[in-house]
């Protein structure tokens, strides 16, 4: 198996991808289809990874979470969300929409009102973010106990 930030193995992007951005056939499908569990996390130019490093973020996921119930706007959004400052609930949003995930509508208003929600493609995630919660939930009592045994073992050690 080839260990994490391996390049074994790797087949390398082409020099239209490298300058255009674009994913090729054969770029997508060395992605998607290579077997080595640790491939897409050693290619940065690997697609699967990018949209993963999106959604996976924990700013990400409480923005898609509370979109879910409503559509929100900035300030709403920074007052839900404990210990995420405003640049980063920008950059945030920028990227969920820069992704297709979330939209934003400008109304022109002074001052101007800006909301956000989640498009169709940004509601398919909804059963994924949610099934990580419950995940969540279930196993948190588990997850301390394990964390208080590794504390406990390695604070002797």
């Amino acid at each position: 198996m080839t260990s994490p930030g391996s390049l074994e193995g790797t087949k390398h992007v082409s020099t239209t991808h490298a300058i255009t951005g674009h994913v090729g056939r054969e770029d997508a499908e060395a992605c998607r289809f290579d077997r080595d569990p640790f491939q897409w996390d050693a290619r940065e130019d690997c697609q699967v990874r990018q949209i993963l490093d999106r959604i996976a973020d924990k700013w990400s996921l409480l923005v898609i979470a509370l979109l879910d119930e409503k559509t929100l706007r900035f300030g709403e959004l920074v007052r839900e969300i404990d210990g995420i400052s405003k640049r980063m609930l920008t950059v945030t949003l920028r990227n969920l929409e820069r992704d297709g995930l979330v939209g934003r509508t400008v109304y022109p208003e002074v001052p101007p009102r800006v909301e956000y929600e989640l498009t169709a493609l940004g509601r398919t995630l909804l059963g994924t973010t949610q099934a990580l919660v419950s995940w969540s939930e279930e196993h948190q009592e588990e997850i301390a106990r394990a964390r208080q045994k590794f504390e406990a073992a390695n604070a002797a050690g």
